[in-house]
């Protein structure tokens, strides 16, 4: 007996949930819609994906379009199927998240009229947003803070060489709560992937710190370990 598929109306669309961290505070990649619905609402970045075209090919092409971003390593992290979640009809969105470091990154700008431009936002400031996007931030948010508990995703937000007070910033940012700093320095050095370098801050007004660099290797080599035994 042949297969009868059903007519289907659904159509899909990619949403874009980029962290990044600067001056002490934990940023979300936002955009400012330039089209309808929600003209000038503050949105993730986001559109929909091609009837030709993978759903990872979207993702980029999209990021790209919308805030002149090439080159970052996105996956998926949850899809979102609310039946009313757009004003216009069925859309299902596949969220997409990334961790990127700010610093050496190119000016934001948008390649498409869609957006009217792209800019980083502080997390804690963070206001209602288009469509679902602020329930779709709330979960790549729980799901970053989860991952901080069993994966060294702090070091895609730090620069390649950071002290340990950057890196406690970062991670009370992350958790949203200040930390014990001699408990903290304790318990990072014990995992043994800081490696201490033989230089110091340059360019601050006060005491220079001393500046450390994450190996990856002694990581991957440690996690083995822990698998193993």
């Amino acid at each position: 007996m042949e297969l009868k598929l059903p007519h289907f109306d659904s159509v899909f669309s990619i949403d874009c949930v980029i962290f990044g961290f600067e001056a002490g505070e934990l940023k979300v990649l936002l955009i400012e819609r330039n089209e309808d619905p929600f003209k000038d609402w503050l949105a993730l970045p986001g559109y929909i994906v091609g009837q030709d075209e993978s759903v990872d090919h979207a993702a980029e092409r999209i990021l790209y379009e919308l805030t002149g971003l090439r080159d970052v390593s996105i996956r998926q992290f949850h899809t979102f199927g609310e039946v009313n979640r757009h004003p216009q009809g069925r859309v299902i969105t596949v969220g997409y998240f990334a961790l990127i470091r700010i610093n050496g990154q190119k000016e934001l700008e948008p390649v498409t009229h869609f957006a009217r431009k792209a800019f980083w936002h502080p997390v804690n400031e963070l206001p209602t947003l288009a469509f679902d996007h602020t329930e779709i931030f709330k979960r790549a948010y729980k799901k970053m803070r989860t991952k901080l508990n069993y994966e060294p995703i702090a070091f895609d937000l730090l620069p390649e060489k950071f002290t340990l007070t950057q890196l406690q910033l970062l991670y009370e940012a992350v958790l949203n709560k200040k930390l014990d700093k001699r408990n903290f320095r304790k318990k990072m050095l014990s995992y043994g992937f800081l490696k201490e370098l033989a230089e110091k801050q340059k360019g601050v007004s006060y005491r220079a710190a001393k500046l450390y660099k994450f190996d990856r290797r002694k990581y991957a080599k440690i996690f083995q370990n822990e698998l193993g035994s």
